[in-house]
């Protein structure tokens, strides 16, 4: 087809600007051809104050004052688009309609409005428009500026100077620059300005060169499976650089391709104008558990001139997913399911499986598992696994075959996310768990355990100690127990494998460094004859008395005095005992049986763990052995005869000189025993606190003060030696 033709038969002539121009008023008749018949052909004026009607005569719509030297028709049809100026110039003689204006003799420069369509071709210059000037005199010429002329983009437009013709030197480009503001004047031949200047316009009319670019090449959008139909699934936008006032960026859209194409073709719908994709299919098929598939992708066709045949096209491609609601509920895919568990076990002892039909990657196709009933004693646990969607059912107490060798759970599995109204969870919602125990056998085992008793270390050999009590687990079956020892660090112990009786195998000690806190720790175990064999283990605690065993000695075995001494005092000596009270102190200290000691010697007791040794006569420098009989109070008391050695040394200023090699423990101790006597002479009347078995002073019950100061004296001695 020939894309648009409108010819202009003839010129409107008015004297002045077109005034007073009366309706009902033919200006003259336009031709527009689209080639089909121009059906349906529209048509509209610059001026609102005329029209084209249906015989294309140009006519004025009402009385008209003042119009515009220069008009413009736009026609268009469903295939052609054109625009046509009309110059109104003058008035023919013979309308007589138009009233004349009295002839103004002021020359007025007039600068109509131009255009120039967008990617003309050559030849070059184009004329296209002339700037008016009545009367122009030969002495005056033309002058274009602007924009476009002397200033950039220089050097597009040109004006004749002397007949005032517009001329364009080379295609424009509207979208660059969309239209030109120049200003047209007249100069004199001295290059002053005679007119204007006044305002020229030059508008780049539109071609149809740009075709439609969607914003994104891929468009992506969902829908909830049933929706109802029209739902809206995304919009699609495209953008035209062309004249948005002007079919030429008119775009209408359109799918041109659906893949699949079941289960029918046309599921969705755009909108042609607005981009809008909508759903056409009804909510029933669109079910994405019965769709063949979840994504559909469309190819969407964006084209301009309103879509005619004649307009450029752009295309982009829109992916749809269908998405998940929570319309299947989850059914496990057997009636019943059984699980063996050995008693005693614990862990996962079986996987619930289930079919859901919803999405696995959401909420409504995650499962859920309860139990409903059959775990009073909270022994069992559900989780779920993540990629099975599988309930995985774990003992978490362990099972006892004894007391329940079977159990039934009624188990419940539901969504993460809630069903859609109108669906609800069936009987396949819910299953029966069979757990069954199997017997395993047990260890015996003791009771109580530790069981504690209480004995005399100095029983005899051979005496009862305890009776251990060992009971079977598996009472559903009758097995018989032995014992034996497993651990008996002493040695001191025997039992009896079959009653389990335990008795003395050797003496008890409860100073043995076995006996901890008075207390001996033996092991026992009892197994049982089952296949295999089970085994159990006991602790027996012994809490020993004590029996005055141990014979008690002195400390320290070695003092030393000074030969020229004035304190006769030689030493303070403490008994030591390995019983417990009353088999230990108070201590009896005295000389030995031998003659003549008491001449020499005298012991004096200071407390009841102390006694004071001192010397009746200076004795030379020499080592003597004085023998001591030391006794404890035990029923019956143990006594013991037992040395202490005496250093007499020469004492010279800071120096002493003993027999033997201990002179700094002979010096520390004559130290401590003068020390000791002075604090006894200070208090006189001193009474030693029962009991003591650390090496100390007492004191009488008036004078704590005292007790203090000689416990702390021999503390310190007793921590050095």
């Amino acid at each position: 087809h020939v894309h648009s033709s409108i010819l202009i038969r003839s010129k409107i002539f008015c004297t002045q600007q077109c005034q007073n121009i009366y309706l009902f008023f033919v200006f003259l008749t336009v031709e527009f051809d689209d080639c089909a018949g121009n059906k349906n052909a529209t048509f509209d004026a610059s001026d609102p104050s005329f029209y084209v009607d249906a015989d294309l005569n140009l006519a004025p719509q009402r009385d008209v004052v003042d119009c515009q030297p220069v008009l413009f028709i736009h026609g268009v049809s469903a295939h052609a688009d054109d625009i046509a100026q009309v110059e109104i110039t003058g008035l023919p003689l013979q309308v007589n309609t138009l009233r004349r204006l009295p002839y103004r003799s002021k020359r007025s420069l007039y600068a109509p409005p131009m255009t120039v369509t967008e990617n003309q071709r050559g030849p070059f210059p184009r004329v296209l428009g002339r700037v008016i000037l009545p009367g122009t005199p030969r002495s005056h010429f033309f002058r274009l500026t602007g924009p476009g002329s002397d200033r950039d983009p220089k050097g597009i437009f040109s004006i004749d100077i002397e007949t005032g013709e517009v001329s364009v030197s080379r295609p424009l480009d509207r979208e660059a620059i969309d239209a030109y503001m120049l200003e047209v004047s007249t100069t004199d031949l001295a290059g002053n300005i005679a007119e204007g200047p006044v305002m020229l316009v030059i508008t780049v009319i539109d071609q149809n060169d740009n075709r439609p670019i969607f914003k994104e090449a891929q468009y992506t959008g969902e829908v909830l499976e049933g929706s109802p139909t029209g739902t809206t699934v995304m919009t699609m936008t495209a953008f035209d650089a062309d004249d948005p006032g002007t079919d030429n960026a008119a775009l209408r859209y359109s799918i041109i391709r659906q893949s699949p194409n079941k289960p029918f073709p046309n599921m969705f719908h755009i909108d042609a104008e607005r981009g809008d994709i909508v759903t056409v299919i009804s909510p029933a098929l669109l079910d994405r558990e019965t769709l063949p598939t979840t994504t559909y992708e469309l190819e969407i066709v964006a084209k301009d001139m309103a879509g005619s045949e004649v307009g450029l096209t752009g295309t982009a491609t829109a992916t749809i997913t269908i998405t998940d609601k929570n319309d299947h509920a989850p059914e496990f895919t057997h009636p019943l399911f059984e699980a063996h568990v050995p008693e005693g076990s614990t862990g996962v002892v079986i996987n619930l499986s289930i079919d859901d039909r919803d999405d696995p990657a959401t909420g409504a196709w995650r499962a859920i598992y309860s139990i409903i009933s059959g775990d009073p004693t909270h022994s069992f646990e559900f989780q779920t696994n993540p990629d099975s969607n599988e309930g995985m059912l774990s003992v978490v107490k362990p099972l006892n075959y004894e007391a329940t060798a079977f159990h039934t759970l009624l188990v419940k599995v539901e969504n993460e996310d809630p069903l859609v109204p109108g669906v609800s969870y069936g009987p396949s919602s819910t299953v029966a768990v069979h757990v069954i125990v199997e017997d395993i056998n047990e260890g015996p085992v003791f009771f109580p355990d530790p069981l504690h008793v209480t004995r005399n270390e100095n029983i005899p050999v051979g005496s009862f100690v305890a009776t251990l009590n060992a009971t079977d687990p598996d009472t559903r079956t009758i097995q018989s127990i032995r014992y034996a020892i497993l651990r008996d660090p002493a040695g001191w112990l025997g039992v009896n494998p079959v009653r389990g009786t335990v008795n003395t195998s050797a003496a008890l000690d409860r100073e043995s460094p076995y006996v901890h806190d008075n207390k001996y720790t033996a092991l026992f175990v009892a197994v049982d004859n089952g296949i295999p064999p089970a085994s159990g283990t006991g602790t027996l605690i012994i809490h020993l008395e004590d029996f005055n065993d141990n014979a008690p000695y002195v400390v320290p075995s070695v003092a030393q005095v000074c030969e020229d001494a004035h304190d006769m005092n030689v030493a303070i000596v403490g008994g030591w005992d390995k019983d417990l009270p009353p088999n230990a102190a108070p201590f009896k200290i005295e000389l030995g049986k031998q003659p003549g000691l008491d001449k020499t010697w005298k012991v004096s007791r200071v407390n009841a763990t102390h006694s004071q040794i001192m010397l009746l006569q200076s004795l030379k420098k020499a080592n003597y052995q004085l023998p001591l009989l030391i006794t404890d109070s035990g029923m019956p008391p143990l006594s013991n005869n037992t040395e202490v050695k005496v250093q007499v040394c020469i004492c010279k200023k800071n120096k002493k000189i003993c027999s033997s090699a201990h002179s700094h423990f002979s010096s520390l101790l004559v130290m401590l025993a003068t020390l000791l006597l002075v604090l006894l002479c200070k208090y006189p009347h001193t009474e030693p606190p029962q009991g003591a078995l650390t090496f100390s002073v007492g004191s009488p019950p008036s004078s704590s003060f005292k007790d203090l100061k000689i416990n702390k004296i021999l503390q310190t001695f007793n921590q050095q030696n």
